[in-house]
């Protein structure tokens, strides 16, 4: 039987020099500064979580659950699997099965612009998950419909594209092409470190327009 997706080659890791500096990076930081990269339509973590990695990313259709396990067949440590539901349907790709062949595999995470399956499941197997609701629905490996691994995609709204840096935490999802995602976590740390500064004064009643102009 002839191969039935369309698979591009793995992109290149991130390099460890950005997973470190993202480590202090939060999303909601980042949103006061750009406006693109961030996975929106409601999609939000399973339970609060942190993940870092290399964007490996699916086309999936329908209840194609097969073009799942066959992208999961290809992840390396370090990766984040980034689904794009293409029918937009309410049909569950991700239940407990994906997520223990996933860490097996060594990824560090899945964000699906869908729904999930076996949520008690995955919250007790402590491995994050970013998805759009629950579904009792879901695929099965014996629908072959056809789908694409490691080309561009849209997940909820952005655009991603295989080997993005993926920064998730429990106010979203960001991702970025590696070297823009450098300096845009170089921005967010300096801001960051600028907000605690001001923290005490705004505590103290202080107006942050008058903060604005001592520091």
């Amino acid at each position: 039987m002839s191969q039935p997706y369309k698979i591009e080659k793995q992109p290149e890791a991130i390099p460890d020099a950005l997973r470190t500096l993202l480590e202090g990076v939060e999303t909601a930081t980042i949103g006061h500064f750009e406006y693109l990269g961030f996975v929106g339509a409601g999609i939000a973590p399973v339970f609060p979580a942190k993940a870092i990695g290399t964007a490996v990313t699916v086309a999936a259709p329908s209840r194609d659950g097969a073009v799942i396990y066959t992208a999961i067949d290809l992840l390396r440590p370090g990766d984040v699997l980034v689904i794009s539901r293409v029918d937009r349907d309410d049909v569950a790709c991700v239940g407990g099965g994906v997520v223990a062949a996933a860490r097996a595999r060594g990824a560090v995470a899945i964000i699906v612009d869908g729904p999930c399956t076996d949520i008690e499941e995955i919250g007790a197997s402590r491995f994050p998950i970013w998805c759009r609701g629950v579904s009792s629905k879901t695929t099965s490996r014996r629908h072959q419909i056809g789908g694409a691994i490691n080309v561009p995609i849209a997940c909820g709204g952005a655009a991603v594209l295989p080997g993005y840096a993926v920064l998730a935490d429990t106010e979203g999802v960001f991702v970025a092409d590696p070297s823009e995602m450098r300096c845009i976590a170089d921005v967010a740390l300096e801001r960051q470190q600028r907000s605690l500064k001001l923290r005490p004064y705004l505590e103290a009643g202080h107006s942050i327009f008058e903060l604005d102009r001592i520091i």
